[in-house]
């Protein structure tokens, strides 16, 4: 089993270190006062407020693995269509009332005791603890570290992004959340009518998890597995294009075959 795919225990290892490097460098990008109030790629966030938004969003998870353990009920999945609302008042509600000491000690000492709720999982825990997600509700385990890893390595392209400068994503944290840009997807695919209903094929053409996935999204949802794609237009991304064309900072990719269904696929999903 890869240990580059960390919906297995097997990836354990290897998400949790390149967390932790991603975590590190968003740390060094936003610890300055030269920093605090630049612009970013994520709209109208400050840096500050992608800060705001981790303590925010690590917190909810510690909650969330409390319930998980204790087996207590929490309340139905708020639901994607309304996050990138909400995720902006929580954000700001602690970004522009917290100093930038206060809050980036506080993710800091947010991150050290997520890192160590990870590292305690066991290899059950990882496929079989289903923890329930604010947003999306009860998800395997492993969601969580790959949350952190889309939270930490996106966002640290948003700092570099509002610098001006020419940067990139992180190859490895691109190559782990590739798998997972499927799932997201999935959350994020707008309700169609069946005149919109249609198929790809999306093709990542490098690292650990390149390879062909066939897509198809109809009234009846979003489904993809791996096959064949060659009767249906493709998609090819390298992991990074992939990971910020999924969620919205990019419009990248090589279309092969009907422009017209690859566009139409492209603008089926809400952003979060």
């Amino acid at each position: 089993m890869s240990t580059w795919n960390a919906m297995t225990p097997e990836g354990k290892g290897t998400i949790l270190r390149v967390v932790r490097t991603e975590a590190e460098q968003f740390f060094d990008l936003v610890d300055s006062e030269e920093a605090w109030q630049a612009p970013t790629g994520a709209g109208h966030w400050q840096v500050r407020d992608a800060v705001g938004h981790l303590v925010d969003t690590t917190e909810a998870y510690f909650v969330a693995f409390d319930a998980a353990r204790n087996h207590r009920q929490v309340e139905p999945a708020y639901g994607l269509p309304g996050m990138a609302a909400r995720v902006d008042v929580q954000a700001q509600a602690l970004s522009r009332t917290e100093s930038r000491e206060a809050l980036v000690d506080r993710l800091r000492d947010d991150f050290a005791k997520m890192m160590e709720l990870f590292d305690g999982l066991t290899h059950e825990d990882w496929t079989q603890l289903l923890v329930p997600h604010f947003y999306m509700g009860p998800l395997p385990a492993f969601f969580f570290p790959a949350f952190q890893l889309m939270d930490y390595g996106v966002h640290s392209w948003d700092v570099r992004q509002g610098t001006g400068r020419a940067h990139g994503l992180s190859g490895e944290a691109a190559d782990l959340l590739t798998p997972f840009m499927f799932v997201l997807w999935q959350y994020t695919s707008n309700p169609v009518e069946a005149a919109d209903a249609c198929e790809v094929g999306i093709r990542i053409t490098s690292g650990p998890n390149a390879g062909d996935t066939r897509v198809a999204v109809s009234p009846d949802g979003f489904s993809y597995s791996s096959g064949e794609i060659d009767d249906v237009p493709v998609l090819e991304f390298d992991p990074g294009s992939f990971v910020l064309t999924a969620f919205g900072r990019s419009n990248a990719g090589t279309i092969r075959g009907d422009q017209t269904v690859a566009f139409r696929y492209l603008n089926l999903f809400f952003r979060i």
